[in-house]
């Protein structure tokens, strides 16, 4: 499975475009809020969104929760979650929601971290990354017998950095 997953574009659509010109053949994209664009917006045509804290007005959900090639999935954007102190909230979501792969954005740093058979993904910010990092970054997910998570630069899909995981 090969998902792209993406955040916090604040109204920049060169990158969304970039990233969907490059990224053919995933079997979902997900976009974790502030993307400052409407819901009708068509540079969001097929791509599973949530309301982030910067989404005025739009009408997105708060929450996606999805099943992609029998992998329970769950997106918010964060802010609601506390995601700058922990992931605490997010693994009682988790839990909840019975979710084996958990995207999110917010704070603008990406990361992934494997927790309890659960799958943490940040993919950082697609317009204005912080945290000392000087590159923009979206994730691509493959899951196989292991999970690898890959941080690209948006606008020239340049590699940032790998996490690879094994899945018990």
């Amino acid at each position: 499975m090969k998902l792209i997953v993406l955040s916090d574009s604040h109204g920049d659509t060169d990158t969304i475009d970039a990233i969907r010109r490059r990224e053919t053949g995933a079997d979902a994209i997900f976009h974790c809020g502030d993307s400052e664009l409407s819901v009708s917006d068509e540079h969001l045509a097929g791509i599973r969104i949530v309301q982030g804290n910067c989404d005025w007005g739009a009408a997105f959900d708060e929450r996606v929760l999805t099943d992609v090639n029998e992998t329970r999935i769950l997106m918010v954007h964060g802010h609601q979650h506390g995601v700058k102190q922990s992931l605490m909230q997010l693994k009682y979501a988790a839990e909840e929601t019975g979710a084996n792969i958990v995207l999110f954005g917010h704070s603008h740093l990406y990361g992934a971290e494997l927790q309890d058979s659960v799958m943490y993904v940040n993919p950082g910010s697609t317009k204005l990354p912080r945290g000392g990092h000087r590159a923009a970054t979206y994730a691509v997910i493959e899951t196989g017998e292991s999970i690898t998570v890959t941080f690209l630069d948006p606008l020239t899909g340049s590699h940032i950095e790998d996490a690879n995981f094994t899945i018990r």
